[in-house]
């Protein structure tokens, strides 16, 4: 099945919206933890929601990646792509995944560096988005 404009222009779009979003919540989650049992709030099992965004963020920005390299031939998305995928592995599946400063450095780090990726993609593919 071929991947027309518009699917791979949504795919982008998904990939800066998740990622920005993750760079977010990577960020606010210390408050939420020190806020949330204050209010009476389990915070359990989701802690580690993390870990399965690293995977979608992979596959999502490297077939994007892959598919808007194909019509741009410029690596410039590749040069945010795969420094940003570096840091978000570390910070989900390292010792670093111990959700405290350093980790939350590097995931906000790491997922900013995918958001560009993506932007600067689907700038290179499609043209300026809006």
């Amino acid at each position: 099945m071929a991947i027309t404009d518009s699917r791979l222009r949504k795919a982008d779009r998904v990939g800066l919206a998740a990622s920005f979003l993750c760079a977010v919540h990577c960020a606010l989650l210390p408050l939420a933890l020190a806020v949330l049992p204050a209010l009476g709030l389990n915070v359990g099992g989701w802690i580690d929601f993390d870990q399965a965004f690293v995977v979608f963020a992979t596959v999502l920005g490297l077939t994007t990646m892959t598919l808007g390299y194909r019509r741009h031939r410029a690596f410039r998305a590749w040069a945010l792509l795969v420094p940003g995928l570096a840091l978000v592995w570390a910070g989900s599946f390292t010792w670093l995944h111990d959700h405290g400063p350093a980790h939350v450095g590097i995931m906000v780090t790491g997922g900013l560096l995918l958001a560009g990726a993506h932007l600067l993609n689907l700038r290179l593919t499609h043209g300026r988005p809006g």
